[in-house]
């Protein structure tokens, strides 16, 4: 292992993993509940790298929003360098997993869908990305088995199963590195199962993956 990689530990990518990469639009179930179509490709965007929120850290909530909310979504951590992979060879690349939240600021949202601009205000602002403790790939042998659940202030908001998923994770990955290199550290977001709600300052969520990893974050409003 060379220092490079010893100082870079899977375990932790969020120090140093770049890119941040999300699906929108992946279980039938919250398509419905946003009434939007079900689109024959992935709706893809980014998070930069400073969305990140490790365990310990809080959310916060940017002050031009009056609608935060949570999306809970599996995260597939990649491994290896990876570019233009056929979806056969695609989970090659993966490294493991974590539980993500794709914090949204809805009203934002709705409005830059009426304008037709990015979601970046939406999506990509500080500390809207929290993320779990990594989960090796080793304790997951197959990610389209698995049971998502968040608690808001101990309500159980959302449930899902990646089985439910519209695109599978090998297609992502091969979807994704099409048109982005993805390198190791990276992570792909695959979307939210239904559920998704408001959460307000002071809220506590609580997620996990069922019977392999669950995280805790506070709401905050930041210091600016």
């Amino acid at each position: 292992m060379g220092l490079m990689a010893a100082s870079r530990p899977l375990s932790r990518f969020w120090e140093w993993g770049k890119n941040i990469v999300c699906v929108g639009r992946n279980y039938a179930d919250h398509v419905r509940e946003m009434r939007s179509a079900v689109l024959s490709e992935p709706v893809l965007f980014l998070k930069p790298s400073t969305a990140y929120a490790p365990e310990g850290s809080p959310i916060l909530m940017p002050a031009y929003t009056r609608n935060l909310h949570h999306e809970l979504e599996l995260g597939v951590v990649m491994g290896k360098r990876c570019r233009a992979v056929p979806e056969a060879a695609a989970m090659d690349y993966v490294g493991g997993y974590a539980l993500c939240l794709d914090m949204t600021a809805r009203d934002v949202q709705d409005e830059c869908k009426k304008k037709g601009l990015p979601w970046t205000l939406a999506k990509s602002f500080t500390a809207s990305c929290p993320v779990s403790a990594f989960v090796p790939k080793e304790k997951i042998p197959d990610p389209h088995k698995l049971k998502l659940w968040l608690k808001v202030n101990g309500e159980l908001r959302q449930e899902g199963e990646t089985s439910s998923m519209i695109f599978s994770i090998p297609y992502i990955i091969s979807y994704v590195s099409k048109i982005i290199t993805l390198e190791e550290g990276d992570i792909i977001l695959t979307g939210t199962p239904k559920g998704v709600g408001p959460v307000k300052e002071n809220d506590e969520i609580e997620a996990g993956i069922h019977g392999l990893v669950s995280m805790r974050f506070k709401v905050e409003k930041p210091e600016y």
